[in-house]
């Protein structure tokens, strides 16, 4: 009975045994078949980056995310660039990343500044520069040599008549379009001195050989005078402070200032004293009555004071 047993056992472990090795076998199969699909999908590829600087370059990867293939080859993407596909995107059939600068619309701004036609011809205009030389007129300066002593009375005798002098004078003048823009001196030389006017204001002698003391008023008074006449013709401030420049130049605002070469007297210098007269018998004497006669002169003639200092400054009389 116990050799019966013995022998029935031995053939059941080789059973069991066969079939342990057949499931290992079926489980490694599996195992090989799924690394095998592993292995499929872990591909290797081979894929074309175009960077924005022009360059291109191909790599190998098993990745297919976008970002990264970049990562692996160290490529990084700057601010301004756009990468197609983008990179939180996998790589397509074409197996082609681009990566491109974006492109940014300029604004259209008009310029700062703003030129017109006219300005912009303008500043091509034509500049000529021309040395000029001419000859100008130096005038003469009356100096007035007072002998009279503070009497009231006087009488004034050119000792020395007065001549322009001449000088020539050459300018450097610049012209835009035929007009004269700048005028510069560059020398200038005396070619004739002037000779200045010497007046000499002595005591009045009448004919009973003692000075004349019928004249009254001071010069302030008689100058007074005169700007209420000015205003009452209608005339400007200016006329009247023209006029006593020209009466200062003829007479000095005197009642009896004479002339000893010409004959004329009084402070318009009137010429002969006795045209006077027709405004009253004291016109030697009476600066109201020259004053009047004076003025109405200058309205007949010249049309007011300012015209009659005009033409005295250029010819010297009136």
């Amino acid at each position: 009975m116990r050799k019966h047993v013995a022998e029935s056992v031995k053939p059941k472990s080789k059973v069991f045994s066969l079939k342990k090795v057949t499931v290992i076998s079926i489980i490694f199969v599996m195992i090989m078949g799924m690394m095998g699909v592993i292995a499929t999908n872990d591909k290797v590829k081979s894929i074309l980056i175009s960077l924005s600087s022009g360059y291109e370059m191909t790599v190998v990867t098993t990745s297919t995310s976008v970002a990264q293939i970049l990562a692996e080859n160290n490529i990084k993407v700057l601010a301004g660039e756009v990468v197609t596909p983008d990179l939180n995107s996998d790589i397509d059939e074409n197996r082609l990343i681009t990566i491109t600068k974006e492109e940014v619309e300029e604004e259209e701004t008009e310029p700062e500044d703003y030129f017109s036609e006219e300005e912009i011809l303008q500043s091509y205009s034509q500049i000529i520069e021309k040395i000029v030389t001419v000859q100008e007129t130096i005038p003469f300066e009356t100096i007035t040599k007072d002998t009279s002593g503070g009497s009231s009375a006087t009488t004034s005798k050119v000792v020395t008549a007065g001549v322009d002098g001449i000088k020539e004078v050459t300018y450097k003048i610049t012209y835009r379009n035929g007009e004269e823009i700048e005028k510069t001196v560059i020398s200038e030389e005396v070619i004739k001195e002037k000779v200045d006017k010497v007046v000499e204001v002595s005591t009045l002698v009448t004919s009973r050989g003692s000075s004349e003391r019928a004249v009254t008023g001071t010069k302030a008074e008689y100058q007074a005078y005169a700007e209420q006449k000015c205003y009452a013709y209608g005339w400007s401030t200016e006329d009247f402070n023209n006029l006593v420049k020209l009466w200062n130049k003829e007479s000095g605002w005197r009642v009896t200032a004479g002339n000893k070469y010409s004959g004329a007297y009084g402070i318009p210098q009137a010429l002969p004293a006795s045209k006077m007269a027709s405004y009253g018998s004291d016109y030697l004497t009476n600066y109201k009555t020259q004053i009047n006669w004076g003025l109405n002169y200058i309205k007949c003639r010249y049309g007011n004071p300012s015209n009659a200092w005009y033409h005295s400054v250029k010819y010297n009389w009136y």
